[in-house]
Protein backbone atom coordinates (compact mmCIF):
# COMPACT_ATOMS: atom_id res chain seq x y z
CA UNK A 1 0.00 0.00 0.00
CA UNK A 2 1.34 3.45 -0.92
CA UNK A 3 1.69 6.01 1.85
CA UNK A 4 -0.82 8.83 1.45
CA UNK A 5 -0.15 12.55 1.56
CA UNK A 6 -1.52 14.22 4.67
CA UNK A 7 -2.22 17.86 3.72
CA UNK A 8 -1.93 19.11 0.12
CA UNK A 9 -1.93 22.81 -0.67
CA UNK A 10 -3.42 22.95 -4.18
CA UNK A 11 -2.10 26.23 -5.57
CA UNK A 12 -2.22 28.00 -8.94
CA UNK A 13 -3.35 31.08 -10.81
CA UNK A 14 -7.13 31.37 -11.37
CA UNK A 15 -8.63 29.02 -13.97
CA UNK A 16 -5.42 26.98 -14.08
CA UNK A 17 -7.29 23.75 -13.44
CA UNK A 18 -7.28 23.40 -9.64
CA UNK A 19 -11.00 22.80 -9.31
CA UNK A 20 -11.00 20.47 -12.31
CA UNK A 21 -8.22 18.46 -10.65
CA UNK A 22 -10.37 18.16 -7.52
CA UNK A 23 -13.38 17.10 -9.60
CA UNK A 24 -11.34 14.48 -11.45
CA UNK A 25 -9.87 13.04 -8.26
CA UNK A 26 -13.38 12.75 -6.82
CA UNK A 27 -14.25 10.36 -9.68
CA UNK A 28 -11.43 7.94 -8.95
CA UNK A 29 -11.86 4.85 -6.80
CA UNK A 30 -10.27 4.87 -3.34
CA UNK A 31 -7.73 2.30 -4.55
CA UNK A 32 -6.77 4.48 -7.54
CA UNK A 33 -6.38 7.53 -5.34
CA UNK A 34 -4.20 5.65 -2.86
CA UNK A 35 -2.06 3.59 -5.24
CA UNK A 36 -1.77 5.95 -8.21
CA UNK A 37 -2.07 9.43 -6.62
CA UNK A 38 -0.81 8.81 -3.05
CA UNK A 39 -4.04 10.30 -1.70
CA UNK A 40 -6.55 9.13 0.82
CA UNK A 41 -10.22 10.12 0.53
CA UNK A 42 -10.02 13.90 0.26
CA UNK A 43 -11.43 16.55 2.58
CA UNK A 44 -11.68 19.89 0.82
CA UNK A 45 -11.03 23.45 1.99
CA UNK A 46 -11.13 26.44 -0.38
CA UNK A 47 -10.95 30.18 0.18
CA UNK A 48 -12.99 31.11 -2.92
CA UNK A 49 -16.38 30.90 -1.12
CA UNK A 50 -15.08 33.56 1.28
CA UNK A 51 -13.92 35.76 -1.60
CA UNK A 52 -17.42 35.46 -3.06
CA UNK A 53 -19.01 36.45 0.24
CA UNK A 54 -16.61 39.39 0.61
CA UNK A 55 -17.88 40.58 -2.76
CA UNK A 56 -21.47 40.09 -1.61
CA UNK A 57 -20.77 42.14 1.55
CA UNK A 58 -19.36 44.91 -0.61
CA UNK A 59 -22.26 44.80 -3.06
CA UNK A 60 -24.84 45.16 -0.29
CA UNK A 61 -22.96 47.96 1.46
CA UNK A 62 -22.49 49.91 -1.77
CA UNK A 63 -26.20 49.57 -2.56
CA UNK A 64 -26.88 51.59 0.58
CA UNK A 65 -24.30 54.22 -0.29
CA UNK A 66 -21.70 52.93 2.17
CA UNK A 67 -18.04 52.03 1.77
CA UNK A 68 -17.69 48.51 0.36
CA UNK A 69 -14.98 47.54 2.90
CA UNK A 70 -13.53 44.75 0.74
CA UNK A 71 -14.19 45.98 -2.83
CA UNK A 72 -15.03 49.34 -4.40
CA UNK A 73 -16.48 47.63 -7.48
CA UNK A 74 -17.27 44.15 -8.73
CA UNK A 75 -14.63 44.71 -11.43
CA UNK A 76 -11.72 45.86 -9.23
CA UNK A 77 -9.13 44.13 -7.02
CA UNK A 78 -9.32 44.08 -3.22
CA UNK A 79 -9.16 47.46 -1.52
CA UNK A 80 -6.73 46.21 1.13
CA UNK A 81 -4.13 43.61 0.12
CA UNK A 82 -3.93 42.44 3.73
CA UNK A 83 -7.17 40.59 3.01
CA UNK A 84 -5.05 37.92 1.29
CA UNK A 85 -3.99 37.17 4.86
CA UNK A 86 -7.60 37.41 6.06
CA UNK A 87 -8.45 34.54 3.73
CA UNK A 88 -5.62 32.40 5.09
CA UNK A 89 -6.78 33.03 8.65
CA UNK A 90 -10.25 31.81 7.66
CA UNK A 91 -8.71 28.65 6.21
CA UNK A 92 -6.72 28.19 9.43
CA UNK A 93 -10.02 28.31 11.35
CA UNK A 94 -11.63 25.82 8.99
CA UNK A 95 -8.65 23.47 9.38
CA UNK A 96 -8.91 23.74 13.15
CA UNK A 97 -12.62 22.92 12.99
CA UNK A 98 -11.75 19.82 10.93
CA UNK A 99 -9.34 18.63 13.60
CA UNK A 100 -11.82 19.24 16.42
CA UNK A 101 -14.89 18.07 14.46
CA UNK A 102 -16.44 21.41 15.35
CA UNK A 103 -19.59 22.19 13.40
CA UNK A 104 -20.75 25.73 14.30
CA UNK A 105 -24.48 26.28 14.82
CA UNK A 106 -24.94 30.04 15.31
CA UNK A 107 -28.36 31.69 15.57
CA UNK A 108 -27.46 33.80 12.52
CA UNK A 109 -25.06 32.48 9.90
CA UNK A 110 -24.53 35.97 8.45
CA UNK A 111 -23.69 37.46 11.83
CA UNK A 112 -21.30 34.56 12.44
CA UNK A 113 -19.62 35.20 9.07
CA UNK A 114 -19.23 38.95 9.60
CA UNK A 115 -17.67 38.32 13.01
CA UNK A 116 -15.25 35.83 11.44
CA UNK A 117 -14.26 38.36 8.77
CA UNK A 118 -13.52 40.98 11.44
CA UNK A 119 -11.57 38.60 13.67
CA UNK A 120 -9.47 37.34 10.76
CA UNK A 121 -8.80 40.89 9.58
CA UNK A 122 -7.64 41.92 13.04
CA UNK A 123 -5.13 39.05 13.10
CA UNK A 124 -3.39 40.33 9.96
CA UNK A 125 -3.49 44.01 10.86
CA UNK A 126 -6.49 45.07 8.74
CA UNK A 127 -9.40 47.13 10.06
CA UNK A 128 -12.26 45.01 11.54
CA UNK A 129 -14.66 47.45 9.89
CA UNK A 130 -17.84 45.37 9.87
CA UNK A 131 -18.24 45.57 13.64
CA UNK A 132 -18.12 49.35 13.40
CA UNK A 133 -21.09 49.67 11.05
CA UNK A 134 -24.13 51.54 12.36
CA UNK A 135 -26.61 49.11 13.90
CA UNK A 136 -29.24 49.62 11.20
CA UNK A 137 -26.73 49.17 8.38
CA UNK A 138 -25.36 46.01 9.97
CA UNK A 139 -28.87 44.61 10.51
CA UNK A 140 -29.76 45.20 6.86
CA UNK A 141 -26.51 43.60 5.74
CA UNK A 142 -27.13 40.53 7.89
CA UNK A 143 -30.65 40.15 6.54
CA UNK A 144 -29.46 40.40 2.93
CA UNK A 145 -26.64 37.87 3.40
CA UNK A 146 -28.41 35.34 5.62
CA UNK A 147 -29.52 32.87 2.90
CA UNK A 148 -26.09 32.63 1.26
CA UNK A 149 -24.33 32.56 4.62
CA UNK A 150 -26.54 29.67 5.75
CA UNK A 151 -25.53 27.75 2.63
CA UNK A 152 -21.85 28.48 3.18
CA UNK A 153 -22.14 27.28 6.78
CA UNK A 154 -24.06 24.16 5.74
CA UNK A 155 -21.42 23.32 3.14
CA UNK A 156 -18.64 23.90 5.66
CA UNK A 157 -20.22 21.64 8.26
CA UNK A 158 -21.09 18.96 5.72
CA UNK A 159 -17.42 18.82 4.75
CA UNK A 160 -16.28 17.90 8.26
CA UNK A 161 -15.99 14.10 8.52
CA UNK A 162 -16.31 12.14 11.75
CA UNK A 163 -12.70 10.98 11.34
CA UNK A 164 -9.67 12.17 9.38
CA UNK A 165 -7.86 8.85 9.66
CA UNK A 166 -6.39 7.86 6.30
CA UNK A 167 -7.72 10.99 4.61
CA UNK A 168 -5.92 13.75 2.68
CA UNK A 169 -6.89 17.34 3.38
CA UNK A 170 -6.74 19.46 0.21
CA UNK A 171 -6.58 23.23 0.66
CA UNK A 172 -7.11 25.27 -2.53
CA UNK A 173 -5.98 28.86 -3.05
CA UNK A 174 -4.70 31.23 -5.74
CA UNK A 175 -2.20 34.02 -5.17
CA UNK A 176 -0.19 36.36 -7.36
CA UNK A 177 0.85 39.91 -8.11
CA UNK A 178 0.48 42.62 -10.74
CA UNK A 179 1.39 41.97 -14.37
CA UNK A 180 5.11 42.58 -15.12
CA UNK A 181 6.09 42.60 -11.43
CA UNK A 182 9.67 41.96 -10.34
CA UNK A 183 10.53 39.41 -7.66
CA UNK A 184 10.33 38.95 -4.76
CA UNK A 185 6.75 40.17 -4.64
CA UNK A 186 6.20 42.59 -1.74
CA UNK A 187 4.06 41.43 1.17
CA UNK A 188 1.16 40.83 1.39
CA UNK A 189 1.19 39.68 -2.24
CA UNK A 190 2.09 36.29 -3.60
CA UNK A 191 2.70 32.87 -2.11
CA UNK A 192 5.68 33.90 -0.01
CA UNK A 193 3.36 35.98 2.20
CA UNK A 194 0.32 33.70 2.20
CA UNK A 195 2.23 30.49 2.86
CA UNK A 196 3.80 32.10 5.92
CA UNK A 197 0.31 32.95 7.26
CA UNK A 198 -0.81 29.32 7.40
CA UNK A 199 -0.94 27.90 10.91
CA UNK A 200 1.86 25.72 12.26
CA UNK A 201 -0.68 22.88 12.41
CA UNK A 202 -1.00 23.09 8.61
CA UNK A 203 2.63 23.84 7.74
CA UNK A 204 3.96 20.94 9.82
CA UNK A 205 1.99 18.51 7.65
CA UNK A 206 1.69 20.22 4.26
CA UNK A 207 3.07 19.67 0.77
CA UNK A 208 2.31 21.75 -2.33
CA UNK A 209 0.88 20.62 -5.65
CA UNK A 210 1.20 23.57 -8.03
CA UNK A 211 -0.86 23.56 -11.22
CA UNK A 212 1.45 25.24 -13.70
CA UNK A 213 0.08 27.49 -16.45
CA UNK A 214 1.27 30.81 -17.85
CA UNK A 215 -0.55 34.00 -16.82
CA UNK A 216 -1.71 34.36 -20.43
CA UNK A 217 -3.23 30.87 -20.38
CA UNK A 218 -4.80 31.62 -17.00
CA UNK A 219 -6.54 34.66 -18.47
CA UNK A 220 -7.68 32.72 -21.56
CA UNK A 221 -9.15 29.90 -19.49
CA UNK A 222 -10.75 32.34 -17.07
CA UNK A 223 -12.62 33.98 -19.93
CA UNK A 224 -13.60 30.59 -21.34
CA UNK A 225 -15.04 29.20 -18.10
CA UNK A 226 -16.95 32.30 -16.94
CA UNK A 227 -20.68 31.88 -16.43
CA UNK A 228 -22.09 35.27 -15.36
CA UNK A 229 -25.23 33.54 -14.09
CA UNK A 230 -23.23 31.43 -11.61
CA UNK A 231 -20.77 33.77 -9.85
CA UNK A 232 -20.47 31.64 -6.72
CA UNK A 233 -19.62 28.44 -8.59
CA UNK A 234 -16.26 26.79 -7.97
CA UNK A 235 -16.04 25.55 -11.59
CA UNK A 236 -17.68 28.41 -13.48
CA UNK A 237 -16.96 31.68 -11.66
CA UNK A 238 -15.09 34.39 -13.56
CA UNK A 239 -12.44 36.81 -12.34
CA UNK A 240 -12.67 40.37 -13.76
CA UNK A 241 -9.86 41.29 -16.16
CA UNK A 242 -8.63 44.14 -13.93
CA UNK A 243 -8.23 41.59 -11.14
CA UNK A 244 -6.54 39.08 -13.44
CA UNK A 245 -3.96 41.72 -14.37
CA UNK A 246 -3.71 43.47 -11.00
CA UNK A 247 -3.77 40.52 -8.60
CA UNK A 248 -2.86 37.58 -10.85
CA UNK A 249 -0.75 39.06 -13.64
CA UNK A 250 2.05 36.81 -12.38
CA UNK A 251 2.84 34.62 -9.42
CA UNK A 252 6.00 33.85 -7.47
CA UNK A 253 5.97 30.04 -7.30
CA UNK A 254 8.74 29.51 -9.87
CA UNK A 255 10.80 32.22 -8.17
CA UNK A 256 10.37 30.61 -4.73
CA UNK A 257 11.29 27.15 -6.03
CA UNK A 258 14.40 28.63 -7.66
CA UNK A 259 15.41 30.42 -4.44
CA UNK A 260 15.16 27.34 -2.22
CA UNK A 261 18.38 25.72 -0.99
CA UNK A 262 16.73 22.28 -0.95
CA UNK A 263 15.52 20.61 -4.17
CA UNK A 264 11.78 20.24 -4.80
CA UNK A 265 10.86 22.58 -1.96
CA UNK A 266 9.63 26.11 -1.39
CA UNK A 267 11.56 28.02 1.28
CA UNK A 268 10.05 30.81 3.37
CA UNK A 269 10.03 32.12 6.93
CA UNK A 270 6.92 31.83 9.10
CA UNK A 271 6.76 33.23 12.62
CA UNK A 272 10.54 33.30 12.84
CA UNK A 273 11.08 29.72 11.64
CA UNK A 274 12.46 28.74 8.23
CA UNK A 275 10.18 26.29 6.41
CA UNK A 276 10.89 24.02 3.45
CA UNK A 277 7.61 22.69 2.05
CA UNK A 278 7.81 19.88 -0.51
CA UNK A 279 6.48 20.99 -3.90
CA UNK A 280 5.69 19.37 -7.24
CA UNK A 281 4.38 21.03 -10.38
CA UNK A 282 1.65 19.50 -12.51
CA UNK A 283 2.38 20.91 -15.97
CA UNK A 284 -0.91 22.15 -17.39
CA UNK A 285 0.56 24.68 -19.81
CA UNK A 286 -0.90 22.50 -22.54
CA UNK A 287 -4.45 22.21 -21.23
CA UNK A 288 -5.18 18.80 -19.73
CA UNK A 289 -8.07 19.74 -17.42
CA UNK A 290 -10.83 21.76 -19.11
CA UNK A 291 -12.64 18.66 -20.35
CA UNK A 292 -13.45 17.79 -16.73
CA UNK A 293 -16.02 20.59 -16.61
CA UNK A 294 -18.41 18.57 -18.80
CA UNK A 295 -20.27 15.47 -17.68
CA UNK A 296 -18.04 12.40 -17.15
CA UNK A 297 -19.99 10.46 -19.77
CA UNK A 298 -18.54 12.86 -22.37
CA UNK A 299 -14.92 12.49 -21.26
CA UNK A 300 -12.61 11.11 -23.98
CA UNK A 301 -10.22 8.30 -23.10
CA UNK A 302 -7.15 10.13 -24.44
CA UNK A 303 -7.97 13.22 -22.37
CA UNK A 304 -8.47 11.13 -19.24
CA UNK A 305 -5.16 9.31 -19.77
CA UNK A 306 -3.18 12.54 -20.26
CA UNK A 307 -4.62 14.06 -17.09
CA UNK A 308 -4.32 10.87 -15.05
CA UNK A 309 -0.70 10.24 -16.06
CA UNK A 310 0.31 13.86 -15.49
CA UNK A 311 -1.25 13.99 -12.05
CA UNK A 312 0.12 10.58 -11.12
CA UNK A 313 3.66 11.67 -12.00
CA UNK A 314 3.35 14.93 -10.04
CA UNK A 315 1.90 13.27 -6.95
CA UNK A 316 4.56 10.55 -7.07
CA UNK A 317 7.31 13.20 -7.09
CA UNK A 318 5.61 14.97 -4.23
CA UNK A 319 5.29 11.77 -2.22
CA UNK A 320 8.99 10.97 -2.73
CA UNK A 321 10.01 14.43 -1.51
CA UNK A 322 7.76 14.16 1.55
CA UNK A 323 9.23 10.74 2.36
CA UNK A 324 12.79 12.03 2.00
CA UNK A 325 12.13 14.76 4.55
CA UNK A 326 10.40 12.47 7.07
Amino acid sequence: MSSVLDVVLLLALPASGKSEVRRYLAHLTPDQCRDEMHLGPTVQLDDYPYVHMMRRVSQELRKGGHDGVFFDSDDLPMKNSLDWGTLIELLNEDFDDLQKKNRPAPASAAEWLLARFDAARAKVGADPALGKLPADVRASLIAALEPESKQLLADKNAGIPDTLEGKTIVIEAARGGPDKSTFPLPSPLGYQYSLAQFSDAILSRAAILYVWVTPEESRRKNHERTDPNDPGSILHHGVPIAVMLGDYGCDDMEYLIGQSDQPDTVKFTSRGSVRHLPVARFDNRKDKTSFVRVEPSAWKADDVKALHDGLGEAFARLSRTVASKA
